[in-house]
């Protein structure tokens, strides 16, 4: 690019959240392009850091789920100033209001970002579905191209009536100055939470929620341990801890409460990752599931139910088994288990081959030019 470009980024909110993480890092590690970002709500989490960066920050302190036309219209007025070369929106609420504002200030180039692969009546909002039924009316007229960060998403909104030729996968990238092999940080968690270096550790980092589906998890590492093979397991994340009675009472009918240790939720997970020895992921539906690619670039093996993209991530289909069948994650569990036991050689190269696999195929850097060539060239025509 032989001049400075600008994106203005439009977003719902910037709390911690999936789609939140990647804006950031796209903004942070796209040097070449001037990025301005506009929260809907305010600046949550991602804001000030965002600001320290350089990149500035707008907070319209709006409702999205009622919007007004006052409102609306100081959105228009806001991206008229910055005259960008390209609006980039992330979110439902995003893509409707701020799809329809960009297209009102007369941005050329308008993009949608979609973060979803579920719209099932009992796992989605009601609110959640209805806009997204909104947006695939509006699919043909606002956006130049709509951006998913997954097959499974793309195939979903495609079903539900958003334009086929417009849709475009861009898988998440990822840190890997943050997400990296790191034995001192894994020991130093470990130790803090009095594993020893023998120890076959298995981990879930995922908040407590019924699409995680622990309780397959529980009964499988049950089935593990019924054939007598020696494990330490962590579960990790928001409502993970001893106050979750439900949670405590499974693990403790299931005969687990000296295996299994709630961690709750932690800030430091790239050191989480380096002290597990597997990751399991139990879940009965995802879109493009972060925490797989997270641990793997730790050079973490991991299992996963065949949910999503999961398969796409890890690359080996006799790690991957289907949903809500503890039976089938206990066996895939326990294989990769005696492979840890009795063949190193083979488990450091299992290693090896996760991080270099997250390396090729899921770095910061393809998902920038990713986004670049989609933005500011008139032909991106495939997925990436």
């Amino acid at each position: 690019m032989s001049m400075t470009k600008k994106v203005v980024h439009i977003i719902t909110g910037l709390n911690d959240g999936g789609a939140e993480g990647v804006l950031t890092r796209l903004c942070l590690h796209s040097e070449q392009v001037q990025h301005v970002v506009i929260s809907l709500m305010d600046e949550g989490k991602y804001g000030p850091l965002l600001a320290r960066s350089g990149v500035t920050v707008h907070c319209l302190g709006m409702n999205p789920g009622k919007p007004s036309i006052v409102r609306l219209f100081r959105l228009v007025r806001l991206i008229r100033a910055e005259q960008s070369d390209v609006v980039q929106t992330w979110m439902y609420h995003a893509d409707l209001l701020g799809g329809i504002a960009a297209r009102l200030a007369g941005v050329r180039r308008v993009f949608w970002g979609i973060r979803h692969s579920i719209l099932e009546k009992g796992k989605s909002k009601r609110s959640t579905i209805m806009i997204a039924r909104l947006c695939a009316l509006l699919s043909s007229w606002v956006p130049d191209k709509i951006i998913c960060c997954a097959n499974k998403a793309q195939d979903v909104h495609a079903d539900i009536g958003y334009s086929a030729r417009k849709l475009r996968v861009i898988p998440n990238g990822y840190d890997l100055s943050r997400f990296r092999s790191d034995v001192a940080a894994g020991a130093k968690v470990r130790a803090e939470l009095s594993l020893g270096p023998s120890d076959f550790v298995i981990g879930n980092v995922g908040r407590f929620d019924p699409l995680k589906d622990h309780s397959n998890l529980l009964q499988a590492l049950a089935r593990v341990a019924e054939c007598k093979i020696p494990f330490r397991s962590l579960l990790i994340g928001k409502g993970m801890s001893p106050d979750n009675t439900g949670l405590v009472k499974q693990i403790t009918a299931l005969g687990l409460q000296d295996s299994v240790l709630l961690v709750g939720q932690r800030s430091d997970i790239p050191a989480v990752m380096n002290a597990l020895d597997l990751h399991v992921l139990s879940s009965s539906s995802e879109g493009f599931p972060n925490v797989i690619a997270e641990a793997m670039a730790c050079g973490t093996p991991c299992v996963s139910t065949d949910v999503g993209d999961a398969l796409d991530i890890v690359g080996d289909k006799e790690a991957c088994c289907p949903a809500r069948d503890p039976q089938a994650l206990a066996d895939v569990i326990i294989k990769l288990a005696r492979e840890w036991q009795h063949s190193p050689l083979m488990w450091r190269a299992r290693k090896v081959a996760s991080s270099q696999r997250i390396a090729e195929k899921f770095s910061i850097e393809a998902m920038v030019e990713a986004y670049e060539t989609c933005w500011f060239h008139a032909a991106c025509d495939e997925n990436f």
